[in-house]
């Protein structure tokens, strides 16, 4: 049954302590892990690390007693009460994590402010509130240390929670955020957990679609990456994969060949397009290799899409957070019927990698920054500093560190100034 809404969260346990002169916390640790929104290649390694590092905590006497509660498909868990906590046994084997993709937890997409969602999400009854219901289930749970492993909506609501126990119930929850997105458009974090792991798979993704522009004579494809505002994944994925062109074999007189598999274009939300401009310029390119390949960041031309959807009185679809729904209006489809015709392509491909992408396990990057911060993480817990994990962007040297949440903030655009950025574009005839 739940603790009266006027109880104090710790009124009976003293389970958050700050760290002794020696080093050594005295007392227990009850912690809960929740992954949320889209999924992304670090999830699964999060988990393994920070509860790697908890036990490490434990087993070198930095904390007396510890325990690890796992919320099933983020906040939609907490507001039903649907846990398990780590056993023994989860311990031992937590290392098979990292070969994973995806959320060995599960995730969803639940906003604790949007009433109305979570009521008609049967998440809530009528008449009760998602930060109050979840502060009741931590309140049942004796939780005293959140990790949300998410983007920075998932964050920054754990932070209004912890903020909103506090006011109303006299508790403390020290909340350590480990940032998750593939878009890497956090202020003012200088790397998101899963970005580099996400272009490195959409070049793998695209090294086998490419080879379709010998299917069909001038062959248009259009590569489209996930990203809403920020064009990072697409600007990366095309350099993986750019790179990986480079280091391809071919054998003379045979047409295929590295100029007609390499990407010819990279469309993203911070560059302005003169379509007609570049139409021209890759007509040029599918007379000479009869194809003709895209990358495109689906975050693309979604302004003028909304506003023409709007204007014909269509309904835009739109998720919990209030974000247009990318899948569904479809920017790969409005780009490539335009562009087909200035180009003359007899057949268009429109492929997106985005999920195939962001499915995978962490690679070695990955692992290694997620490692660091989720170490530097629990020792931040344990002392009682809330904040989102990541490198510091305006500190000087970019430190990990716990951010301070009021500083994090979506959004982030990509730095199309990035000499490696500009390399790109030069190396494909995109800019002089």
């Amino acid at each position: 049954t739940p603790h009266s809404t006027h109880t104090p969260l710790l009124e009976h346990h003293n389970y958050y302590y700050t760290m002794a002169s020696n080093g050594t916390a005295h007392g227990s640790f009850n912690v809960a892990l929740m992954t949320s929104g889209g999924l992304a290649p670090c999830l699964s390694s999060s988990v393994a690390h920070l509860i790697t590092y908890w036990k490490e905590a434990k087993d070198t006497g930095k904390i007396s007693g510890l325990s690890i509660r796992c919320y099933r498909d983020g906040y939609k868990g907490m507001l039903i009460g649907d846990s398990f906590v780590v056993d023994d046994a989860a311990f031992a084997d937590v290392d098979v994590l990292h070969n994973l993709g995806g959320s060995p937890i599960g995730n969803s997409r639940v906003k604790l402010t949007n009433i109305k969602d979570c009521l008609a999400r049967g998440f809530i009854k009528e008449g009760e509130t998602p930060l109050e219901v979840a502060a009741q289930q931590l309140l049942k749970d004796e939780i005293n240390v959140i990790h949300t492993i998410g983007g920075d909506d998932t964050n920054t609501q754990a932070a209004e929670l912890a903020k909103y126990i506090a006011e109303k119930h006299g508790g403390k929850i020290t909340v350590v955020g480990m940032p998750k997105t593939i878009d890497n458009d956090v202020y003012p974090i200088k790397q998101t957990f899963g970005a580099d792991t996400a272009a490195q798979e959409g070049s793998k993704y695209f090294q086998n679609v490419v080879s379709e522009s010998t299917a069909n004579p001038r062959m248009l494809i259009i590569h489209e990456c996930m990203g809403r505002d920020s064009g990072y994944l697409t600007a990366a994925t095309a350099r993986a994969y750019h790179d990986s062109v480079k280091t391809q074999k071919f054998c003379a007189p045979f047409p295929t060949c590295s100029a007609s598999r390499d990407v010819h274009a990279v469309w993203i939300p911070e560059i302005s397009i003169d379509i007609e401009k570049e139409g021209a310029r890759l007509k040029k390119i599918m007379d000479e290799q009869d194809c003709v390949n895209v990358f495109l960041s689906e975050g693309s031309g979604v302004k003028d899409i909304v506003a023409e959807m709007e204007a014909k009185g269509e309904e835009v679809p739109r998720d919990a957070f209030g974000h247009v729904a990318l899948a569904k209006i479809n920017p790969g489809v409005y780009f490539s019927k335009r562009i087909a015709e200035l180009v003359d392509a007899q057949k268009t491909l429109v492929q997106k990698s985005g999920y195939y992408a962001r499915s995978a396990p962490a690679n070695a990057f990955d692992k290694e920054l997620i490692g660091k911060c989720a170490k530097i993480g629990v020792e931040s817990a344990i002392a009682g500093v809330t904040g989102c994990m990541g490198e510091d962007e305006d500190k000087e040297g970019t430190p990990i560190r716990a951010i301070e949440f009021e500083r994090i903030k979506g959004g982030k655009p990509f730095d199309t100034t990035l000499g490696w950025f500009q390399e790109l574009v030069k190396e494909i005839g995109q800019v002089e």
